[in-house]
């Protein structure tokens, strides 16, 4: 390993932690995505760590918990050295272990932080995120709770996802908010609207998660129905789906026309779209591409050092106005869904 090989890296938002410009989203390690390798997994984790990748992102309902376990020896052993990503919000009613329920209330923040505390076996988490907002709780009193994790040191750094611009400021004004996760990709683009410029004035960075539209812009798959496993989540998405995943394939053209140019894959060229957003828009964007593969990590933080022509940006900009299908098959939890 060269020392260019590492990637650079950023200060999340104007208070927030050090961490690289590329994150690890680590949900498909143990849910979602169908079968995985742990072994292969846990090489996958540090290697990317090697590459200066120390921004690692999980969540309470990623499998009721069994992903920050599964996470927990890799952060123990290099505590020092990542930032521990956690969310809470989507609750798991009693004998119902697939639905979800978004709960945004005191006694539930209390229970989930100190639950998760507990399956990744630390004593502080570095970015603590609500999950998903639920709009009968006021989120100033949402946020007020988790000030007072910050306060008492079970949390250093507060994160907020999917919520739209009006409630990032209230947000805000509560508790200074270090990032906002939200879909950010070639595909899917509505943050840019109302989010993003709220995000730059407050001084919160961006933290795109499926950057690659699931793998869908990677051309890992193309089309749900047919090259995805039963258990795979993104077969009850709307985009990657029927006629909308054959419509949706043909928007890859100009992305593959880039990656041929450039003597790198289709995944690199979405990835690095993003990456350069961070200077479009003036505001540090650290996304979170999700894999298994210590190969796939090399190919994604290698990204971070292409740099795409304003031509080139110019090719890839009707992408999003023309894909098919929303993102979720319900929109309402999403930013979107309430701007």
């Amino acid at each position: 390993m060269t020392d260019n090989s590492r990637i650079a890296t950023v200060q999340l938002g104007d208070k927030g932690p050090e961490t690289g410009v590329q994150g690890l989203g680590c949900m498909g390690m143990s849910f979602a995505y169908g079968p995985s390798d742990a072994k292969e997994s846990r090489a996958t984790l540090e290697r990317a760590l090697e590459l200066g990748v120390t921004l690692y992102d999980t969540a309470d309902a990623y499998g009721a918990g069994e992903n920050e376990l599964f996470l927990s020896p890799f952060f123990r052993a290099h505590r020092d050295e990542v930032v521990v990503a956690t969310k809470f919000a989507l609750s798991i009613p009693p004998g119902e272990p697939t639905r979800r329920v978004i709960r945004n209330d005191a006694p539930y923040i209390r229970q989930a932080v100190e639950a998760s505390l507990k399956r990744l076996d630390v004593e502080t988490i570095d970015l603590y995120y609500m999950h998903r907002r639920d709009v009968n709780v006021p989120i100033e009193d949402t946020v007020a709770v988790m000030a007072e994790l910050v306060r008492e040191g079970k949390v250093k750094h507060l994160g907020l996802s999917e919520v739209t611009a009006a409630e990032l400021r209230a947000a805000h004004a509560v508790h200074p908010i270090a990032a906002v996760q939200s879909e950010w990709s070639l595909f899917s683009r509505d943050i840019e609207a109302q989010v993003v410029p709220a995000a730059r004035e407050l001084g919160v960075a961006l933290v795109p998660y499926s950057p690659l539209g699931r793998g869908f812009l990677a051309g890992s798959f193309g089309s749900a129905d047919k090259d995805l496993t039963e258990g795979d989540f993104r077969r009850q998405q709307p985009r990657f789906t029927g006629e909308n995943a054959a419509a949706n394939a043909a928007l890859l053209a100009p992305i593959r026309k880039l990656a041929d140019a450039h003597g790198v894959s289709l995944g690199q060229i979405a990835l690095a779209w993003v990456q350069q957003q961070a200077k479009v828009h003036g505001l540090p964007v650290v996304p979170i591409p999700g894999t298994r593969r210590p190969s796939r990590v090399e190919e994604n933080t290698a990204a971070t050092r292409i740099e795409l022509t304003a031509e080139e940006l110019g090719l890839l900009e009707p992408i999003a106005g023309q894909v098919a299908g929303d993102r979720y098959a319900d929109m309402t939890f999403t930013s979107a869904g309430r701007e």
